[in-house]
């Protein structure tokens, strides 16, 4: 992993174990082995028990079939493949970072834990420009976001799920068969060179990141733009009932964006400097030792990502929210005040602002609370 022991000799190259003449470094910290295999348990258990509840709602409880529930389902699946990876993990750093089940199995799990954090990333992505195009797009174009696909028409959001996993599992395949340029038996998550063999690899790895830089600003100018125009809308109408709901959407959005810069940030921010070094010869071990160990711990937050995601499902849909909350019973919302507030309020789900309605009696409408407004309101489009 990341302590390293070296044998110096005339001239060094690090990693190559083919010249008498080089410097060879393995990678074993025994220092990191608790605190990894503590937090990815961690990680494990409490993502594991977030990501099947909010599964569980939204198969079996949550009755709106919309675009953002079929990206929140294929969302927790996603996390829920990425967790089922971690037990591996956790008992080769248990078993004194010694792997026994082959290079092929070593493959299958390193890729398939990146192919679904990417998913992850990827899907919420699109929620972002789903809740934008939600706000901004009129209200029938809305409706009409299906494509025509052999012969029938689909949601736009179930193609775009089916052709991010297909896309993944393409790419899973190629880089589950290359070679690596130093496969060393009973070793694997270890700090690879990928200067010969591996390089497209290396090369494959810079695009990735460069992916999740383009969704990232995708992300931010979504969310940007959505809290933006809340925000103004409730700001020009405060005496509009769903005034303040528009404001609390808009500080959620921000939070989703939170998290997801925690989470992501600065993992792909320290990812090109870790792709360097594997191209890059004569570096000392102490340095490759500060890129590994540092590696390690912005990958941490990455996976701290899946128990964090059950939480933007809750911020990003109100309905879900509400769904979840009745589950777990009234006298858990009763007990938090903030949550029981949470359900009397709208979701997140945007929807474009509408202009005041007038109410039969003007006087009622008047007098009458933002909760008693939004009441009459929706009876009086009932009735309408």
């Amino acid at each position: 992993m990341a302590s390293i022991s070296a044998t110096t000799l005339p001239y060094s190259l690090p990693f190559s174990t083919s010249s008498p003449n080089q410097t060879v470094c393995s990678f074993d910290d025994k220092a990191l082995r608790l605190p990894l295999t503590i937090t990815y348990s961690l990680i494990f258990l409490f993502g594991l028990a977030g990501n099947l509840f909010a599964l569980w709602v939204f198969i079996f409880l949550h009755g709106r079939h919309n675009s953002v529930r079929v990206f929140l389902i294929n969302c927790a699946v996603a996390d829920l493949v990425l967790l089922a990876c971690l037990p591996f993990r956790i008992f080769y750093h248990v078993n004194g970072n010694q792997w026994v089940l082959g290079h092929i199995g070593c493959k299958v799990v390193g890729n398939l834990f990146y192919m679904n954090m990417y998913i992850s990333i990827t899907l919420l992505g699109l929620i972002s420009l789903d809740r934008y195009i939600r706000l901004k797009g009129k209200s029938t174009a809305r409706k009409r976001k299906r494509i025509r696909l052999w012969g029938t028409s689909q949601p736009w959001s179930r193609v775009a799920c089916g052709a991010v996993w297909g896309l993944a599992l393409l790419a899973l395949v190629p880089m589950i068969v290359m070679a690596e340029d130093d496969e060393q038996t009973g070793k694997c998550f270890q700090y690879k060179q990928r200067r010969t063999e591996g390089k497209g690899k290396a090369y494959f790895n810079g695009a990735v990141v460069m992916f999740f830089w383009a969704v990232f600003v995708m992300l931010v100018v979504s969310y940007g733009k959505v809290a933006a125009q809340l925000l103004k809308v409730s700001q020009d109408k405060p005496n509009f009932p769903n005034a303040q709901r528009y404001a609390r959407t808009a500080k959620k959005s921000f939070f989703v964006l939170f998290l997801f810069t925690v989470c992501f940030g600065p993992y792909h921010t320290f990812r090109p400097i870790y792709i360097l070094t594997q191209l890059t010869e004569n570096l000392s071990c102490d340095y490759l030792q500060q890129v590994d160990r540092t590696n390690e711990v912005m990958l941490l937050f990455s996976a701290f990502n899946s128990c964090l995601d059950p939480v933007m499902y809750f911020l990003l849909s109100g309905s879900v929210r509400k769904t979840a909350l009745r589950a777990l019973g009234h006298r858990l919302g009763n007990r938090l005040p903030f949550l029981q507030e949470a359900t009397s309020q709208s979701s997140t789900e945007f929807r474009r602002p509408s202009a005041a309605v007038g109410f039969p009696n003007s006087d009622q409408s008047t007098s009458a609370t933002p909760r008693a407004s939004i009441v009459l309101m929706n009876s009086t489009l009932r009735r309408t």
